[in-house]
Formats: C-alpha cells, structure tokens, sequence
C-alpha cells in the first residue's frame, strides 16, 4: 500500500532531523492518461490525481521530483501545464539537494523516499485517493 511507503517516509525524515521528504513522480500512466500520440501530449488526469498533486504542492515538507522518460519538449510543456494548474514540481529527473556521499551516488538515479510510478504498482485509479486521505489525516494527526 501506498499508505504504508508516505508513513515511512515521513517517520525516517523525523528520525533523521530531516525537515522534508522527496518524492519521484511519473507522468503517464500515473498523473494522466496516455494517448499514444507522437503529436499531442496527453492532458487528462486520473481522477483525484489533479487535487493531490495541488495539495502536495502547499506542503514545504515535501519536494516533487518529475520522474519521467517524456522528451525533453514534452517536458517542457508539461511544466507549463502543471504550472498552470498550482502545481508545482521542484525538479526533473534530478535531486541537486542529495549530494552523493557515503550512503549513495546519486549522478545516475536521484535520492527520494517516495516513488509513485505504474510501473513500481500504482494504481492511480485508486492510490491518489489514497495518497490525498493519508497526507491529511497525518497533517490531522500533527495539529
């Protein structure tokens, strides 16, 4: 369960004096529909996808990472989109605040704590539900 990936994010933050949690997020198949187009991007968000991804965006504990293989022109209209919309992703494909060290190098696959990615097994026809439900009752807990 995605639930239980958050839920360790956060404790090991907090163990770790760690003021926020990175997550790498894929487009396709995850955030939005895949249309198969070499033409036209595909736009349409799963459904609770859009106002999670808005809600992620306020929190300062959490730094979104586009984790995605879209084409660099893609990419770029992508941004302008997710822009448009509130939301907002820190990084491309790359974590410039985990520099390597003794625990990792990181020139080739960036650090994060949470990966929501069809192809790591989210169902975004169910866990970006889940995903908006635990966040909030965690930020319930918290206050």
């Amino acid at each position: 369960m995605i639930s239980v990936a958050i839920k360790n994010a956060f404790k090991k933050a907090e163990q770790r004096n760690w003021n926020k949690t990175y997550w790498a997020i894929d487009i396709h198949e995850t955030m939005i529909k895949p249309n198969w187009s070499s033409e036209k991007i595909p736009t349409e968000f799963y459904p609770k996808a859009k106002e999670t991804l808005q809600y992620i965006s306020t929190r300062k504990d959490i730094v979104m990472i586009l984790y995605t293989c879209s084409h660099p022109h893609e990419v770029e209209q992508y941004l302008e989109i997710f822009n448009s919309l509130n939301i907002r992703i820190d990084y491309v494909n790359s974590n410039p605040e985990v520099e390597n060290g003794n625990y990792g190098y990181y020139d080739k696959k960036p650090y994060f704590n949470v990966l929501l990615e069809d192809k790591a097994g989210f169902d975004p026809y169910q866990d970006w539900e889940e995903v908006y439900n635990t966040l909030k009752r965690m930020e319930e807990l918290a206050n």
